[in-house]
């Protein structure tokens, strides 16, 4: 087994941090260190299913890049007809079964097609169409929804799952945990900017997104906020964008590190420690009339 020196990024000892998998960290300091894949089980001392879970985490985490095969087949989606439904045989009517339950409510005929597409032509186990029903109902549920989401709405998470190859219990595990921590992570990030009583829109999430994917400390955060603030009267997302990115540029990740950046004798305060120039206050202002 190699013994290669191992250099973390901060980034991804805060994804590792936050997806408290043991199992996946110790396997991502294994594989960092030069080690194949095809000898973990052994070196590591784990089972093959707890071997799948810690590397469905890295995957998910984006931390192992290992090409996993998808289940989406190339050309057109095909289309079923009564028949094709009629004749899919007794464990699919099972799983209609199974479906109506989870979803609370009758399914018709164009959900059972749109079903038989989830097992024909994507490949998803019976088990992981369960998993990602449930995922999506809690995903409504939480977004305010009364009613369960349609079949329709489903299939469309269904072909996002394919394409990521989650087609496994160990994958999709390892992807609703990922999305828990991320969402977690986006709402103390919301809590840290005075966000209350609604969801961010997609331009700010990319952002936010953005700034945990750099991982910086929350009270790195807090520390742009309130530079931004400062400086322009209120939360404007391109300017502390701004400032997040020139200290990600310099290194700056701790709050330690920001002020410390200030501190320095002889030397000009870190990129993102002074107010932006008029130039770059207009230069936001154009993209954030362009959004």
């Amino acid at each position: 087994m190699n013994f290669e020196a191992v250099n973390l990024e901060r980034a991804d000892v805060n994804k590792l941090l936050s997806a408290a998998n043991a199992d996946a960290a110790l396997l991502y300091i294994y594989l960092k260190s030069g080690n194949p894949m095809t000898g973990a089980e052994g070196a590591l001392h784990m089972s093959a299913s707890r071997l799948g879970c810690a590397g469905a985490t890295l995957r998910q985490l984006g931390l192992w890049t290992e090409e996993k095969h998808t289940h989406i087949p190339v050309g057109e989606r095909p289309c079923y007809s009564e028949q094709d439904v009629l004749s899919a045989g007794e464990s699919f009517q099972s799983l209609c079964d199974e479906v109506q339950r989870l979803l609370g409510r009758p399914i018709h005929s164009e959900d059972r097609k749109i079903l038989l597409g989830f097992v024909n032509y994507l490949g998803l186990p019976r088990e992981v169409i369960s998993v990602l029903i449930s995922y999506c109902r809690e995903k409504a549920r939480q977004k305010g929804k009364i009613k369960a989401p349609t079949l329709f709405a489903i299939e469309k998470e269904a072909y996002a799952w394919a394409e990521r190859g989650i087609d496994t219990l160990e994958e999709a595990a390892a992807f609703i945990q990922a999305e828990n921590q991320r969402s977690s992570r986006l709402h103390r990030l919301m809590g840290l900017l005075q966000i209350r009583g609604r969801s961010l829109t997609a331009a700010e999430a990319r952002y936010a997104n953005a700034w945990l994917e750099m991982g910086f400390e929350e009270d790195v955060i807090s520390m742009a906020y309130e530079k931004t603030c400062l400086n322009t009267g209120g939360l404007n997302w391109p300017y502390m964008n701004k400032i997040l990115q020139r200290w990600h540029e310099a290194g700056l990740h701790t709050a330690e590190a920001v002020r410390n950046g200030d501190r320095k004798p002889g030397t000009a305060a870190p990129a993102g420690q002074r107010q932006l120039d008029a130039d770059e206050i207009a230069a936001i202002q154009r993209m954030m009339r362009e959004e």
